[in-house]
């Protein structure tokens, strides 16, 4: 039997992890792990046109799996393409793995071609980035990373020159266990006590619910009858907690609708789970605030906390239930959710009136027709900008789909590369990409990945040639718009070119046949949407202190534009309060 070289070790060792692809662009320095997997029938190579789309589609996988995924980039150019969707994917806490390949070894610090510094390039974005400089040291560092990103929930880069990948692997390597899942954390007996007596002490309490709700919303819905408190949420908390929720009351956030930011500011006691929810302008200081994570490093960074708690959001609960009083006043609650109803009534006009003539079509209408239309189990991913709020405002969760989005690391062109990671995780699985068209075109190469793949993937493209979520921002800023609008080909057209289904719609009564066709479709197709640049109207009550990135001071702002079935399960929760 021959002698395993390190690349051939590397690949086992992810095997042994249970990663199952792993996305790159193939490059000299990188071959030796290529042929490795090639020819190791557990694992395959995806060959992308772009490396952040490798890293992005990586992050996808790990978020809908929750186990560890790769991507691999060549020496020098290759692997720095990977940092921007490795940012995202450490930001999202999704576990994955990176290969930078590198350099020969014995060239390192010279200034060699294409030499850069990988172990220093990625340590921000990462929790642990080492250089592989010997073949005996490879197996425990790899084994290292592995434990890091799954352990910590985040990304792992290790650094590989090519020639180290080629050398033979060492003798008698011992087989160190993996951990592949993470365990829950229990707060101490102390903080739960503190807790549940700040609880029964309040006589208004409040949730806001982030993406560390996961898995926990029986555990939430039973803790917000037990002390009758609305539920708030933050976008990425979205899938895990609006659904079946007879407390909820929206979200906050720029993108916010609702009662979320009342509930938040008129409470006494405001409990945070699971949240890092960056913009404290929609955050109060006048109330006693608790919040509970299970990296303590989020705690209290955002606002001033009363009490932090490190612990999992379930296992917190499951601990608190039976040390909580039972509430019995709902009035607070009562009317926290009939200033939501309200709320969502306002706003819901907009969207309502003549929207089926108009032209260019309502980005609103075509989100909300998406979302009558797809499967109940889809997977979405949504482009940052204006795709944000229509995914916020129309998509309608319900346990089992899944929205995924640079919601934290806020980058451009996110949503296909996500599509393609989230698509191989399971082909039979319905897909949607809501694309932007700058987001779309900035890597819109990686289109052609769908069709060499065969991917399954449905791209929903919002068109309406602008970048509308910056000009939004020149606009609260009062500054004209400039350097915002895109001359478009015709999407649809490019797609059939590339070997897809392609279909232009331009008119609202064309959208949900379109949409109807391309879902039946069984391979990659886009639908090109014309859309109304002009779709948002900004609130008169605007203040002059106005926006920092997606951060606005202005603190009660509702978009204008409709809020989808979530005004009919606002109305239901309506309908439940007891009456006198």
């Amino acid at each position: 039997m021959a002698k395993q070289n390190v690349a051939e070790q590397f690949v086992d060792i992810l095997v042994r992890a249970g990663v199952r692809r792993l996305y790159g662009v193939v490059g000299d320095s990188l071959n030796p792990v290529v042929d490795a997997i090639r020819r190791t029938p557990d694992i395959d190579w995806i060959q992308v046109r772009h490396e952040e789309v490798a890293a992005f589609a990586a992050g996808a996988e790990a978020q809908i799996t929750g186990r560890l995924a790769a991507c691999a980039g060549s020496c020098g150019p290759g692997n720095l393409h990977l940092i921007n969707g490795l940012y995202d994917a450490h930001r999202s806490m999704a576990p994955v793995l990176a290969l930078a390949s590198h350099i020969p070894s014995g060239e390192i610090g010279l200034g060699f071609f294409q030499e850069t510094h990988p172990d220093r390039l990625f340590s921000e974005c990462s929790h642990y980035s080492e250089l592989i400089s010997n073949p005996r040291q490879m197996p425990r560092l790899l084994h290292t990373a592995i434990q890091h990103a799954v352990g910590q929930s985040g990304v792992s880069v290790v650094a590989l020159p090519g020639d180290v990948a080629s050398e033979p692997a060492p003798e008698k390597t011992v087989e160190t266990a993996l951990v592949t899942s993470r365990p829950t954390v229990r707060p101490s007996d102390a903080e739960i006590e503190a807790l549940a007596r700040m609880i029964d002490d309040a006589e208004r309490v409040t949730l806001f619910c982030g993406s560390g709700t996961a898995g926990a919303h029986p555990e939430v819905m039973q803790f917000a009858e037990r002390v009758k408190s609305p539920v708030g949420h933050a976008l990425r908390g979205k899938e895990w907690i609006q659904y079946d929720n007879p407390f909820d009351v929206g979200m906050s956030g720029l993108l916010g609708y609702g009662a979320a930011y009342e509930a938040t500011h008129e409470c006494d006691l405001l409990i945070l789970l699971g949240t890092d929810f960056p913009y404290n302008a929609f955050l109060p200081d006048d109330v006693r605030i608790v919040q509970v994570d299970v990296r303590p490093e989020r705690l209290g960074r955002r606002s001033k906390l009363d009490l932090a708690v490190w612990g999992d959001v379930r296992e917190t609960l499951r601990c608190l239930l039976p040390r909580v009083r039972a509430k019995t006043d709902r009035r607070f609650l009562d009317k926290m959710l009939k200033k939501h109803a309200d709320a969502l009534e306002g706003v819901v006009k907009a969207y309502t009136r003549k929207v089926e003539k108009h032209v260019p079509i309502h980005p609103e209408y075509v989100a909300s027709v998406l979302d009558e239309l797809a499967d109940d189990d889809a997977v979405f991913t949504v482009d940052t900008g204006m795709c944000n709020v229509w995914a916020a405002r129309y998509i309608s969760p319900n346990g089992r789909r899944r929205i995924l989005g640079s919601f934290s690391h806020g980058s451009m062109a996110n949503a296909l590369p996500q599509a393609i990671g989230a698509q191989f995780t399971d082909r039979g699985r319905q897909v949607v990409s809501m694309s932007g068209d700058g987001g779309f075109s900035m890597l819109m190469g990686d289109f052609l990945t769908l069709v060499q793949y065969d991917l399954p993937v449905k791209i929903v493209l919002f068109n309406n040639s602008a970048l509308s979520m910056v000009e939004l921002e020149m606009l609260v800023a009062g500054l004209p718009s400039y350097g915002t609008t895109n001359r478009n080909p015709d999407f649809a057209a490019i797609a059939r070119a590339a070997g897809a289904y392609g279909v232009r719609v331009e008119k609202p009564k064309q959208l949900a046949g379109a949409l109807k066709d391309a879902f039946k479709h069984k391979g990659p197709a886009l639908v090109d949407v014309v859309t109304d640049p002009n779709a948002l109207s900004i609130p008169p009550r605007i203040s002059a202190e106005m926006v920092t990135g997606f951060a606005l001071s202005a603190s009660k702002i509702v978009l204008d534009g409709g809020v989808g079935r979530m005004l009919q399960m606002a109305r239901s929760n309506l309908r439940n309060l007891p009456r006198p």
